[in-house]
């Protein structure tokens, strides 16, 4: 009988969903399973692709910086599951006064700029309506 063993994982931090308006998801932190360890180097599987940092720096530092050019290259690789901080925006007051302040009829104010102020007020509003219902 052959001897079951715990996947062992590292960690990295989705941020790419932060930037898009079409998605709630905040950033957060995503493991990697580790699928081969040498003395020097540790390597991970992410999106189906075989990547590696260097075994020392991050069991010295506890996290290793990769760059590169896709999100998956360009990656602090963590020992453990990172602690993420949300970002906080502005409170739903900030918003509707600066949708007021953003209105045509003030000297300010403009059509476009308006529209755009509404609807990050609505947005915003829609998910505090909708996190409230979940609770």
């Amino acid at each position: 009988m052959s001897e079951i063993t715990a996947t062992e994982y590292v960690y990295g931090i989705d941020t790419s969903v932060a930037d898009d308006s079409r998605f709630d998801r905040p950033p957060h932190a995503v493991a990697f399973p580790i699928t081969k360890k040498t003395p020097k180097r540790v390597y991970y599987d992410i999106n189906g692709r075989t990547r590696f940092v260097d075994r020392q720096q991050l069991e010295t530092d506890g996290k290793v910086r990769r760059t590169g050019g896709w999100w998956e290259h360009d990656l602090t690789v963590y020992l453990s599951e990172p602690t993420v901080e949300q970002p906080t925006g502005p409170s739903l007051s900030e918003l509707k006064q600066a949708m007021a302040d953003a209105h045509p009829d003030r000297a300010s104010g403009s059509h476009e700029a308006f529209i755009a102020a509404r609807a990050r007020y609505e947005r915003a509003r829609d998910k505090a309506s909708r996190t409230e219902g979940e609770r």
